[in-house]
C-alpha cells in the first residue's frame, strides 16, 4: 500500500523539488535550483509538497504579496514574499508525469485554498496556458484573460479565486 504525506518544505527538500520542476516543465519555464534556494530562504512553509513513500511526486509553491497580480518579476525575486500579503500567489503546480493524472495536484491546490483561507488572505492567484483554464475553474479559479506575463516565452491566462 501506498503511503501518502503532505507537508511544508524546508531546505533540505530543495534537490528534490528542483527535480520535480525539471521534470515538468520546459527548461525556459522551469525555477532553476538557485531560484527554489531563494524561495525555501523566504516562503518554505509556502510549499506544499506530496510524497508518496518517501519520493516527492507533486508540490505546488507561490509567495504572499499585497500586489493584485502575478508578475515575471515575483518568479525571480523571493524577496518580495509579504508574509501579511493578501493574496496567495501560486508558481507552480508540478506532478511527475508518471503520476498525473491521480488527483495529486488537486489535493495540493485544496491544501493551499484552505490554509490560504484559514491565514485570512483575499484569495489565490495563478497563471496557466490556455489548456488549463478549464482545469482551474474547477477548484473556483476565474479567468482574468491573457496576463502579462511573458515568462518562457509563452502566453500565459491569469485566474484568480477569491474568498
Amino acid at each position: 500500500m501506498t503511503m501518502q504525506k503532505i507537508r511544508t518544505a524546508t531546505f533540505e527538500d530543495l534537490d528534490a523539488i528542483a527535480a520535480v520542476e525539471a521534470a515538468c516543465f520546459p527548461a525556459a519555464e522551469a525555477a532553476t535550483k538557485e531560484e527554489f534556494a531563494g524561495r525555501l530562504a523566504h516562503y518554505a512553509d509556502h510549499f506544499w509538497l506530496l510524497f508518496e513513500d518517501e519520493k516527492l511526486v507533486s508540490f505546488v509553491d507561490g509567495f504572499v504579496t499585497d500586489t493584485p497580480d502575478l508578475t515575471d518579476e515575483m518568479y525571480a525575486d523571493a524577496s518580495l514574499h509579504d508574509a501579511h500579503g493578501a493574496w496567495q500567489m501560486i508558481f507552480g503546480v508540478n506532478t511527475l508525469p508518471e503520476y498525473r493524472k491521480q488527483g495529486l495536484a488537486g489535493q495540493l491546490l485544496r491544501r493551499a485554498i484552505a490554509d490560504a483561507k484559514a491565514q485570512g488572505r483575499r484569495g489565490l492567484v495563478l497563471t496557466c496556458k490556455d489548456k488549463l483554464v478549464h482545469y482551474y475553474a474547477g477548484f473556483g479559479f476565474v479567468s482574468e484573460g491573457v496576463s502579462g506575463s511573458t515568462h518562457g516565452g509563452v502566453v500565459w491566462y491569469q485566474m484568480r479565486l477569491t474568498f
